[in-house]
């Protein structure tokens, strides 16, 4: 395995173009899924279509065979808990972008519960800094609805949008006052902002895992449904009367996904992810108190899970996330009730979601549109295409590769995988950011 550097042409000069050859070739964007040739060059996609190299390359072009590999837009990941600033022995900027790069991530959104929190612009410019010194792949900031993340007051939503910020949100914290949310609507509505809300009513979410019978024979207190659906029924409420863009951060059960259908059916602005773990796994997988399935929300019932794929399928949960969230032994060695919720994931994102085409449950289209077009687009990235004159973010990926996940080849400072072990099919071979190959497989 090989990780180069942002170049592959001279030493600060602009990288060599690249023809990826004889790929399948899939952009959800226009919905495109042939056999053929990309074209890349001066960091943008140049063509995308059959027999390139017969009509004449650019001069140095490195020719790559990829017979038996999928060509498609770099990931967009949304939600990813990056530690810097403030818990850097969780995870930097650097050690998520590799891992990002590993797992065809080419954009990932950072989460703005840092030390000190995303709530002013001269942390926004920090990162984005930070970033384009120390990441391989586009770091983009989220920023708080509410200053500290408290809840309470609401944030320059206008000046973190024009520092940088692409989205807001408070976190794995939901807004408990209907009033603070409303306003921060209101507002973000004025600047075209995207609201980013993790609904889980607090009051109802001090529990370990999902409730029910595995709860009660693990002897764990349970986390209802009904905390999530609460708490979203509200919000789109809120988005009815307001009409803001508005994001459900991460839904995990069926009772949410009726009322996410309703509201896209009223027209609403509302959009939702499910998060890689939800997708994959169920309740059962905690097992006899394995802590590294212990996330928030929790691992819900398989009627759940199925829903959530259904939904995936459908096109009614428009994004797929990794909820990267690094911990350190010392947060997950300990009862299951008291260890830190969380899970890494975005080195293991895209195969992880490979599980789903293998099943024959998603389509490898609709998969990858939730992966990249689909969030870039709720972002309002130039992200998640292979158009010409798009930006050069491109993964290459054998969806056929099998290999089983060793947590200690990780690219992440933290190693709290649920894929532990995991057996596993398809692997990211190479992935390429404006242009210049940041990780290669050999």
């Amino acid at each position: 395995m090989r990780e180069t550097g942002r170049h592959t042409g001279p030493v600060g000069g602009e990288p060599r173009p690249l023809l990826l050859a004889h790929a399948r070739v899939i952009d959800p964007a226009r919905g495109a899924d042939f056999n053929g040739d990309v074209l890349i060059s001066g960091g943008v996609i140049r063509d995308a279509g059959f027999g390139l190299a017969n009509a004449g390359l650019p001069d140095g072009t490195e020719v790559v065979d990829c017979r038996g590999c999928v060509v498609a837009p770099g990931l967009v990941d949304m939600r990813a808990f990056v530690g810097e600033p403030g818990a850097e022995h969780l995870e930097t900027l650097a050690t998520a972008s590799h891992a990002a790069a590993a797992g065809g991530v080419t954009t990932l959104v950072c989460q703005p519960d840092t030390d000190p929190v995303v709530d002013d612009p001269a942390i926004v410019d920090f990162i984005l800094r930070r970033a384009r010194d120390t990441a391989v792949v586009r770091v983009h900031p989220a920023a708080g609805i509410t200053k500290g993340l408290k809840g309470e007051e609401m944030t320059e939503i206008g000046l973190l949008k024009a520092a940088g910020a692409v989205a807001f949100t408070d976190g794995p914290r939901s807004l408990a006052s209907a009033q603070v949310l409303r306003r921060a609507l209101t507002y973000a509505r004025d600047f075209d902002a995207l609201i980013v809300h993790h609904t889980e009513d607090a009051t109802m979410s001090q529990g370990a895992m999902n409730e029910g019978e595995f709860a009660s024979r693990l002897g764990l207190s349970g986390i209802p449904k009904a905390a999530e659906a609460i708490v979203l029924e509200r919000d789109v409420r809120l988005v009815a009367s307001t009409h803001a863009r508005y994001h459900a951060a991460a839904l995990t059960c069926a009772e949410s996904l009726e009322i996410l259908e309703r509201a896209k059916a009223a027209g609403l602005p509302v959009t939702a992810a499910a998060t890689i773990n939800h997708l994959c796994f169920n309740e059962l997988d905690v097992g006899s108190y394995r802590t590294f399935f212990k996330v928030r929300p929790p691992l819900r019932a398989e009627d759940d899970r199925a829903a959530l794929i259904r939904a995936l399928s459908s096109g009614l949960i428009d994004v797929v996330v990794s909820d990267h969230r690094p911990q350190d032994v010392e947060g997950k060695r300990l009862p299951f009730s008291e260890a830190e919720p969380g899970a890494i994931g975005l080195e293991t994102l895209l195969s992880a979601a490979l599980r789903l085409v293998h099943a024959e449950q998603v389509d490898l289209v609709n998969l990858l549109h939730a992966l990249s077009t689909g969030p870039a687009r709720i972002l309002g990235l130039d992200a998640g295409t292979l158009r010409p004159g798009a930006p050069a973010d491109v993964i290459v990926f054998d969806p056929g590769l099998p290999f089983i996940l060793d947590p200690e080849q990780l690219k992440s400072r933290s190693r709290n995988t649920p894929f532990d072990a995991a057996r596993l099919q398809g692997r990211v071979l190479r992935t390429i950011v404006a242009g210049a190959t940041v990780y290669e497989y050999v």
